[in-house]
């Protein structure tokens, strides 16, 4: 997982997984602005959106930190990145059930439909939060396929923050303060 010895950057490979990246982030904001808009017209309120410019520059910075991390600061790839590779896989698909799950309710913002019930169908059977687990394990991973550790811990720790100030809105907004046992719907 630690930057290999010297070699090329690899710029292919890089190139392709950001393009990979930056198409299923540009799908998941188009799907999220139709569900907002159908959500808003339904009566949904949006909650906390003082933090969210800060899951913005989280996921624009993330992606140009891994690339001037491998380009510009030698980050290669060890022996471990198929592992990295795979927990990168798995989060997808973790996200991609999550927002399966919530069908016309997922958004990329904290939006309530009044009356609405939780999700508990999906990984919301097992997770209270399993969007933002797949978000954990992908900032972590992704820049550990290419030895980006430094971008990993950045992210992370920038993650962390945003998430807790995240959920503690989310709960809030669901009405679940911090109930334990009850799962909510981001």
């Amino acid at each position: 997982m630690i930057a290999g010895a010297g070699g090329p950057a690899p710029l292919a490979a890089l190139a392709a997984f950001l393009g990979v990246v930056a198409l299923q982030r540009a799908l998941e904001l188009r799907l999220s602005a139709r569900h907002v808009r159908r959500l808003i017209a339904a009566g949904a309120v949006e909650h906390g959106r003082s933090h969210f410019p800060l899951l913005v520059a989280l996921h624009t910075l993330w992606p140009v930190a891994l690339a001037v991390e491998v380009v510009g600061g030698g980050a290669r790839s060890g022996p471990l990145w198929p592992a990295c590779l795979a927990l990168f896989v798995a989060a997808q698909a973790l996200r991609g059930a999550a927002i399966a799950a919530l069908g016309g309710r997922w958004t990329v913002r904290v939006l309530v439909l009044p009356g609405a019930p939780l999700v508990r169908r999906g990984p919301y059977r097992w997770l209270r939060h399993p969007n933002y687990v797949a978000v954990v394990v992908e900032l972590a991973s992704a820049p550990l396929i290419f030895g980006a550790w430094r971008t990993a811990l950045a992210a992370s720790a920038l993650n962390l923050v945003a998430l807790a100030i995240r959920v503690r809105v989310e709960q809030r907004a669901l009405g679940l303060g911090a109930r334990v046992g009850e799962r909510a719907a981001p």
